[in-house]
């Protein structure tokens, strides 16, 4: 995250100084490192959700065994 500011803040610095091709690969390089953050969390999320929701199946099995005996 911090580095997908510091790119936009980058991109704003080029373009005061009318340089739109850096601005531009500044503004781009930003942009990837939020995506690639936000991917990264979504990862996170994803694997917290899954892991919880094997333990809710592991616990619903093991509630079957135990009732069946």
């Amino acid at each position: 995250m911090i580095l997908a500011g510091v790119g936009i803040i980058v991109a704003a610095f080029f373009l005061t100084r009318r340089n739109i091709d850096a601005a531009f690969v500044s503004a781009a390089l930003g942009a990837v490192a939020w995506f690639l953050s936000y991917r990264t969390s979504l990862k996170e999320i994803t694997a917290a959700a899954d892991a919880e929701a094997d333990d809710e199946e592991y616990e619903e099995e093991f509630d079957d065994d135990v009732d069946n005996d």
